[in-house]
């Protein structure tokens, strides 16, 4: 496990977020489960279009605008205009087949009901799925190192690790152009570090988390394993749904990444060691080691 005098960055986790259905809003929690597939209940649900492909802000901005909340096994959606819908976490089915990029799973059906909501919100006929508890989908072995790591309906990847201070530069130039500034939500990460100097998290191979607070030896180590290629997604205004350009327009000045062939990246995306487990929580000190070409 990790070790506090090896590191050459250290900070804390500023934020913790949590996106149950993907593409969805996100939550904002003091404290989180880290499990085998990211935080719990990290991108559990997902919706489908008619063929089983996933649906995402890419084709439809205003799911940003559906906001879940969770409690005692139970999911509140809400969405303007919308009365408040409950979702049983644990509905059981229908079976169908789904897909999310290039990966297909299978995915259980929410009742009638449920994607009634949901379609009439977005305007469009789909289904609201979570993975079949015999599903498995890993992120891939290219980028982990040959290691299992399984994942939910996230992009590819449990996990999803930003720097504050890589916002905070981000909007240095947005303002140097004379755009507004953005929250750090609008990249979606589940794990938002402060007290990093701008890409540190670019730099380092695993965040380390200390878990149970100062003195404690017990330690989280999430290996970041690939750069996050960037859509538009981050040019969807999380509190309106309004979509620009300035986020990806300045974002192409300067984060080009060789790593994936000149793509444009930003954040790291992680994976969750075997044996990895307990609690994350808002405060935890986090420190890496920096790699060296």
């Amino acid at each position: 496990m990790a070790n506090s005098d090896f590191f050459d960055v250290t900070g804390h986790i500023g934020q913790l977020w949590v996106f149950p259905i993907k593409s969805c809003a996100g939550i904002a929690v003091q404290s989180a489960r880290l499990l085998a597939t990211g935080l719990e209940h990290d991108r559990a649900f997902m919706l489908v279009d008619g063929r089983g492909e996933f649906i995402s802000q890419r084709e439809i901005a205003r799911m940003v605008l559906v906001q879940p909340a969770i409690a005692d096994g139970v999911m509140t959606v809400t969405a303007p205009g919308m009365d408040p819908l409950q979702v049983d976490m644990a509905f059981s089915g229908p079976e169908r087949a789904v897909r999310v990029w290039d990966d297909q799973v299978t995915g259980l059906q929410a009742p009638d009901a449920v994607n009634a909501w949901f379609s009439a919100f977005l305007q469009t006929e789909c289904t609201l799925v979570r993975m079949a508890p015999q599903a498995l989908r890993l992120a891939s072995k290219k980028w982990t190192g040959g290691a299992d790591a399984p994942t939910q309906f996230a992009d590819g990847f449990p996990v999803l690790v930003v720097s504050q201070a890589s916002v905070n530069e981000l909007n240095e130039r947005l303002r140097q152009a004379g755009d507004a500034p953005v929250v750090a939500e609008r990249f979606r990460a589940n794990i938002i570090v402060e007290g990093f100097q701008s890409h540190d998290e670019d730099r380092i191979e695993s965040l380390s988390v200390q878990q149970g607070g100062p003195g404690s030896q017990q330690w989280a180590d999430l290996p970041l394993v690939k750069p996050c290629a960037r859509c538009p997604i981050p040019d969807i205004d999380p509190a309106t749904a309004a979509s620009g350009t300035s986020v990806t327009d300045t974002l192409q000045t300067y984060r080009h990444d060789e790593r994936l062939d000149g793509a444009v990246t930003f954040g790291m995306n992680a994976y969750v060691p075997a044996g990895t487990g307990g609690i994350l929580r808002v405060g935890d000190a986090v420190g890496g080691a920096l790699q060296f070409d």
